[in-house]
């Protein structure tokens, strides 16, 4: 069968294409750096001749909020239009957990207008929402830091491993289409700033975590229905800490 992915060098879909490839499927790892572009159309039909399946693991290069919306609306109406020109059978699209109820976020708000473009497009489909990644946490730490506090919610929190995502992904890129959407979480639910405390940890990282019930996560206030999944979601198997061991053995 061929796949194309749509973002296929990026984190997840690089580490998708190999899964599919291992699984014996023809995977096409589609991005501007290998001459496919949604946004000006370059090289897209050429990439869809034939294809069965798109997965669209694409990211927005920025993070304004006009921006972003603009990326996934744009990137969206493109390559619907082209897999419809292709016949293509299954489109496939990564969304993230808990994204309708975080309207203060912009990122959130853009992966929900992609997702209402992909339900109206006629095409058959699938929408795997995902938690945060591991690979995010850093960042999320970051982005709450002042001077040498990281002020974060203790609200719930059930980060997944991205190759955990990557594999979800394959499986439901070779399955027939739910139309509709499923949801993949990691094996733990952990209070936010617990997590960021465990990372800083690991990294010994001397910052001190301050839980704030009032701080916001990307401009958003969050309860512990905020970010996690809701029922009977898939898991992934790999676990925070396991990922953190890995990860420091990694980079000694």
């Amino acid at each position: 069968m061929k796949i194309v992915v749509i973002g296929g060098t990026g984190l997840i879909g690089s580490k998708l294409v190999k899964n599919l490839r291992e699984r014996g499927h023809e995977a096409l790892a589609a991005s501007p750096n290998t001459g496919v572009n949604t946004i000006t159309r370059e090289g897209l039909p050429e990439a869809l001749d034939g294809a069965d399946v798109v997965v669209d693991v694409a990211n927005a290069p920025v993070w304004e909020d006009k921006a972003v919306l603009e990326f996934f609306e744009t990137s969206g109406r493109n390559l619907l239009a082209a897999e419809a020109a292709a016949g293509v059978r299954h489109h496939v699209a990564l969304s993230i957990v808990g994204s309708e109820r975080l309207p203060d976020n912009g990122y959130f708000r853009a992966k929900v207008a992609q997702e209402n473009l992909i339900k109206a497009s006629g095409i058959p489909y699938s929408i795997l929402r995902a938690t945060q990644f591991f690979e995010f946490v850093g960042g999320i730490a970051q982005s709450a830091t002042v001077g040498k506090e990281v002020r974060v919610s203790p609200a719930l929190f059930q980060p997944i491993a991205s190759d955990d995502v990557a594999a979800a992904l394959a499986e439901v890129a070779v399955a027939p289409p739910v139309n509709g959407t499923v949801e993949v979480a990691g094996p733990e639910a952990i209070p936010l700033d617990e997590v960021v405390r465990r990372f800083l940890r690991s990294t010994q990282d001397t910052r001190k975590v301050v839980p704030d019930v009032h701080a916001r996560y990307f401009g958003s206030v969050l309860d512990d229905q905020s970010l996690t999944p809701g029922k009977n979601p898939r898991l992934g198997s790999i676990r925070f800490e396991d990922w953190l061991a890995e990860a420091r053995q990694a980079s000694r």
